[in-house]
């Protein structure tokens, strides 16, 4: 049965300067919205975080500490918050013309962290709502375009009129400080800077700026000639400057550039990514894009297809899996799951909780015991998420231990933000479970991360969460 995107409604005090994609045509259906998606994809994340590494290293930035958020609108913009937390924009993702303007990017967003720079008006960030985001973002699990509770998009709804121009916004000199720390990963990793040259000129700096919403990248990072000629002279004097980066590397980002273009608009996917066209970016941005329409009957061959060329792929199997699960057929998505669980090893987080998904689905308490092992070394790492924790519940339910569903639910509403569900749910995981157990230890510190939350309110500093499938 298919259930929608899950949509976690939150008001926060955050800012997001959007703007129509003014470098190319964004998808129709990725046209600026009332709301921002944090999507999150287990293939993406593992390709631009493959791509980064070595500029995380040069860096002295642990490479596993940087979280990788993607918001699904059409602007072209990125950057930190929260510490060591990139959010890329998806019409970044989708303008960028290469990997080498992407790694541009990056190893700027990386100089920000490293140079400890901080968001403009970042005091005025709930700093509940910032681990909230960046724990939904994490933690939806499954394909990018499966679009449904267990493995799509994690929407998060920002009000627009809340938005303050400014936020977002880092200083000439901290802009061209980032510049320069980025230049320099980038040497030190052997690639090329032309990428982050290239980008900054596609930007450009003579159009007038008409207003927030289509000012994006230049306007939350102040872009001027004299940065464009400071990079233009690292580049005429880097040793790498020629540098290219492995074919299977464009492949990688063109793959899920293919994958957005399916997710976001289907049809124009379609037209994009002709019939005729047999490279494997063209065949995965067809079959995302049916798997979107419903499409099985199309979706399936090129699936397999894929799967046969690529059979050591996980995340060719999971999107076999959330095919599956995502037309009814929660008992066969099982296999494909585990197969990529098998072939993912420390990386398959999200894709345990879509095989606990499946799992679940059956509504057979004999799965119960797999899918609550799947749950618990998703949750030990990044995969941590609301869903996560709602399908936990529902695990202890068949398992009929009250205690365990009620600390599952708490720990639930504290990843949406529902702070006194959270309070209510952490209390009475304490009235049942054995004193001095794991469950009743971690819904003590719960019921104490909720403060003074009062029944009917919202989280303090004005956070308000809510909304379930």
């Amino acid at each position: 049965m298919r259930k929608p995107s899950r949509l976690v409604s939150v008001v926060a005090i955050m800012s997001m300067c959007l703007m129509s994609l003014v470098w190319g045509a964004p998808p129709a259906s990725a046209q600026r919205r009332a709301d921002m998606q944090v999507l999150s994809d287990a293939e993406t994340d593992h390709i631009i975080r493959k791509m980064a590494r070595p500029i995380f290293q040069a860096a002295g930035v642990d490479p596993d500490s940087v979280q990788i958020l993607l918001i699904n609108d059409p602007s072209v913009n990125a950057f930190v918050a929260g510490g060591q937390n990139i959010f890329l924009h998806t019409g970044l993702l989708l303008t960028v013309d290469n990997a080498e303007q992407l790694l541009g990017v990056i190893a700027h967003e990386t100089g920000h962290i490293s140079g400890g720079h901080l968001v403009r008006g970042t005091e005025a960030m709930d700093n509940a709502f910032l681990s909230s985001l960046i724990g939904i973002g994490l933690g939806i699990v499954g394909g990018i375009a499966s679009g449904n509770a267990g493995a799509g998009a994690a929407g998060v709804m920002l009000g627009q009129h809340l938005a303050e121009r400014n936020f977002l916004s880092f200083s000439r000199t901290q802009e061209a400080s980032a510049d320069q720390a980025g230049l320099s990963y980038l040497e030190q990793s052997g690639i090329s800077s032309r990428g982050m040259e290239t980008f900054l000129e596609k930007l450009g700096v003579g159009e007038p700026l008409l207003n927030d919403r289509d000012a994006g990248y230049r306007l939350t990072h102040p872009l001027t000639r004299e940065r464009i000629d400071a990079v233009k002279a690292f580049v005429a004097r880097s040793r790498y400057s020629d540098a290219r980066l492995p074919a299977a590397t464009e492949a990688d980002l063109q793959r899920i550039q293919a994958k957005l273009y399916g997710y976001l608009d289907p049809r124009g996917a379609l037209q994009r990514y002709k019939a005729s066209d047999p490279s494997a970016a063209a065949r995965y941005g067809r079959a995302y894009a049916y798997f979107r329409q419903g499409d099985v009957r199309q979706a399936t061959p090129l699936v397999d297809g894929l799967i046969a060329q690529e059979p050591r792929n996980p995340y060719l199997y999971e999107m076999k899996g959330d095919l599956m699960l995502q037309t009814g057929r929660a008992v066969d998505a099982v296999a494909p799951y585990r197969k990529a669980v098998d072939l993912a090893g420390s990386e398959a987080g999200s894709i345990r909780v879509s095989l606990a998904h499946a799992l679940l689905e059956q509504h057979d308490p004999g799965v119960a015991d797999e899918a609550l092992k799947n749950l618990q070394i998703a949750a030990k790492g990044k995969a941590q998420s609301a869903f996560l924790w709602r399908l936990t519940a529902q695990a202890w339910s068949m398992k009929k231990n009250d205690g365990m569903v009620a600390y599952a639910t708490a720990e639930e509403a504290l990843a949406r933000g529902d702070l006194p569900m959270a309070k209510a749910q952490a209390e009475r995981a304490e009235r049942l479970l054995p004193a001095g157990s794991p469950g009743w230890i971690r819904a003590q510190d719960i019921r104490g991360q909720t403060g003074g939350a009062q029944a009917g309110g919202g989280q303090a500093g004005g956070t308000q969460a809510g909304g379930r499938p």
